[in-house]
């Protein structure tokens, strides 16, 4: 028994041994009228964000998605197919994607749609996407809409936003003596989940929300809100942010002279908010389903992943460039597992299959099963400190 699993820059190790045929350029057949698949290659979907406000996002996993591509297709690509990757603009806007996902889907005819970005642009994707028996693996967002309710087609590669706050606002109660939480959200679909994760886990341990805020995706002031927060006299204030909407707050809430902790969750896990000028995020908790990584600290094995990407690309990997290279490397054993006759059940079996696999980061152990298409529900804690993520604890569950 053996894991077929052939890196470039690593060789990835899992907690369970699969047995499988190695990638390989010989004996590839036709795999009858497949949607996206030939002879010759597989084609797989991506929407997401190359120039708007998420766009560190989208253009970094994009980048790396292609990389870990170009590492198989170099070496024969799986069973002589060549997998080759459509990416379209989405620019984090709801109409914009679904005018992407109609042309990758009917037009494109992909095989899998993978990495594709934002919560409410998937959730006004799915119903088509899935009508038209595309998988859905691993988008680039926690919520927890990927997995649930359970869809066949559906598979949400690591935790939900709404685990990452749970699990956070307990570590918090029990190892900060929080009692009084409030919390800041976008007024969306993502923020609305941070909320109702805030509100669970508060009735869960008996604690008071003392009061809520909401914004806009775009606001540039949050005087109102932060003073709205300050004046309920809450210990600690639950982030349901993006990226520039966490540093604004954070940074009108120290200015203010008000020095109460703010945690946030993956969303918040980007090194923009971490390197914000002038250290403005200092102090920051935040939660996250993955590791980042930095050049100085990475592992041989990512050291030689960071330089190769920056390499090809001219820019440093940042925390995008890990969810691509790490959700295309489980789609890349999935593809071979599903053997040289792929089919969309042989897909979703080979994604059942997975059971502890580990990307070369030092991200949570992800598994499947088939009535289990959430890969992790184990986030981690960092702080920002000295503009860095430092992570202070996990892997760690709400729920232990």
């Amino acid at each position: 028994m053996r894991r077929v699993h052939v890196l470039t820059a690593a060789v990835v190790t899992s907690a369970v041994v699969f047995a499988g045929a190695p990638l390989s350029s010989a004996g590839a057949q036709q795999a009858g009228k497949v949607r996206g698949v030939t002879k010759n290659e597989i084609v797989i979907g991506m929407h997401t964000d190359l120039s708007g406000v998420a766009a560190s996002y989208g253009v970094h996993s994009s980048q790396a998605m292609r990389l870990r591509i170009d590492e198989v297709n170099e070496q024969g690509g799986i069973y002589g197919r060549k997998l080759r990757l459509i990416v379209e603009d989405n620019q984090y806007q709801v109409p914009r994607a679904v005018q992407a996902a109609n042309k990758l889907i009917n037009r494109d005819n992909i095989f899998i749609m993978a990495g594709a970005l934002g919560t409410p642009m998937n959730n006004a994707v799915l119903p088509d996407q899935l009508k038209a028996g595309v998988i859905n693996f691993s988008p680039i967002t926690a919520a927890r809409q990927m997995s649930e309710p359970f869809h066949k087609l559906k598979f949400a590669g690591l935790s939900s936003y709404y685990d990452q706050v749970r699990a956070g606002m307990k570590w918090m109660v029990a190892n900060k003596g929080k009692k009084r939480f409030c919390t800041l959200y976008q007024d969306t679909d993502f923020g609305k989940e941070i909320l109702e994760a805030v509100q669970d886990q508060a009735k869960a341990m008996n604690l008071p929300v003392i009061e809520t805020a909401s914004n806009t995706p775009i606001a540039t002031d949050f005087t109102s809100q932060i003073t709205k927060l300050r004046v309920a006299n809450c210990d600690i204030v639950v982030m349901g942010t993006i990226v520039r909407d966490a540093i604004v707050p954070y940074g009108t809430a120290r200015k203010m002279g008000w020095d109460v902790d703010f945690l946030g969750q993956s969303a918040n896990y980007d090194q923009i908010v971490a390197g914000a000028p002038g250290g403005v995020t200092e102090g920051m908790y935040v939660m996250a389903g993955t590791v980042m990584p930095y050049r100085d600290t990475a592992s041989p094995q990512v050291a030689a992943f960071m330089d190769k990407y920056k390499a090809k690309f001219g820019s440093d990997a940042n925390i995008g460039a890990v969810y691509g290279y790490g959700l295309m490397d489980q789609l890349i054993f999935a593809f071979d597992r599903a053997g040289k006759d792929l089919t969309t059940d042989k897909m979703v079996a080979a994604i059942e299959s997975i059971q502890g696999f580990r990307d070369i980061f030092g991200g949570p152990a992800v598994s499947y099963g088939p009535n289990k298409h959430q890969g992790a529900d184990e986030a981690f804690l960092f702080q920002v400190q000295k503009s860095r993520f430092v992570q202070i604890a996990g892997p760690v569950r709400y729920g232990m």
